[in-house]
């Protein structure tokens, strides 16, 4: 039996339709969950019916420290506040080396906040934006 590496990532690139977004440190919220709906049968007090009712894909979260790179997310944003159109994603996790570990192509992908970041001159610390967005769910998911 061959042990398997960890996946240990260092960025996520994101690119959404035909507008490469760049490369974040942090991802947040990549996922889904079953809703549940309980159901109580009549005469059957030892139990509660758990059914799984439809399947939510919470907001994506991504951050990174400010760069050139910001004003790829601004075209769009300003693309999106004209003309509204849910476009394909795809979310690649990078290796130390930059070669991809996992790719997840997003369907319907719209920008739900951006966040610019603080600056304060009296702290040392790195200017980090944030994007988040909202899809209907997973096209595919391949290494």
């Amino acid at each position: 039996m061959v042990d398997q590496p960890f996946a240990v990532s260092s960025l996520f690139s994101l690119s959404i339709g035909t507008y490469a977004m760049g490369s974040f440190t942090r991802c947040d919220g990549l996922g889904c969950f079953m809703e549940m709906e309980e159901r109580v049968e009549g005469g059957t007090n030892g139990r509660v019916w758990q059914l799984p009712t439809r399947l939510r894909y919470p907001p994506v979260v991504l951050s990174r420290p400010l760069t050139r790179q910001t004003v790829l997310i601004w075209a769009w944003l300003q693309q999106q506040a004209n003309i509204p159109v849910r476009l394909p994603g795809q979310l690649v996790a990078l290796g130390p080396d930059r070669r991809p570990i996992v790719r997840w192509l997003l369907d319907g992908v719209v920008p739900v906040r951006w966040t610019a970041p603080s600056f304060d001159a009296d702290q040392s610390q790195v200017a980090r934006e944030t994007l988040e967005i909202a899809h209907n769910g997973f096209l595919a998911v391949s290494l």
